[in-house]
């Protein structure tokens, strides 16, 4: 049951983070003066199969994947929405923001013992490198990293 609740957590997170990059997806493409959507559309794709993956596996362990992201998915919508307003460089920070949490995260799973080999090897081999590269992407975005 442990495991089933940590990867439904996750995946609430997932499901936040893929919102949350529609919602600026979509003011990128709506106001052309805030950059170019295909910068981040990598990392939309890649959230979206973070999605998939951990449907999957809560599925195979017997569980029930969640379907939406709760109150957390509506805080993060709210803080991006803002953060849109403010323009580009203020967008970025707060999706580089929940891209840090998630690393975080993940990070802190791997140090529960109770975690079973299957969610450890999730986590080590795609979602928390993905989640590293995103940070970069970011970075790079922002101006402040050579990726």
């Amino acid at each position: 049951m442990h495991n089933i609740e940590t990867l439904n957590k996750f995946l609430k997170d997932e499901l936040s983070a893929t919102e949350t990059y529609q919602q600026a997806l979509k003011k990128l493409r709506e106001d052309a003066g805030l950059g170019k959507a295909e910068d981040l559309m990598p990392i939309y794709e890649a959230h979206k199969e973070a999605v998939s993956s951990l449907q999957a596996l809560i599925s195979r362990l017997g569980g029930a994947p969640c379907e939406d992201t709760g109150a957390w998915g509506t805080w993060a919508k709210l803080v991006q929405g803002s953060a849109n307003l403010l323009g580009k460089e203020m967008a970025l920070k707060s999706l580089q923001g929940g891209e840090k949490s998630g690393a975080e995260d993940y990070e802190e799973a791997l140090q529960d013992t109770e975690l079973s080999s299957d969610i450890r090897s999730l986590i080590e081999t795609k979602l928390l490198p993905a989640q590293q590269a995103h940070i970069r992407i970011l970075d790079r975005l922002l101006g402040g990293g050579t990726d």
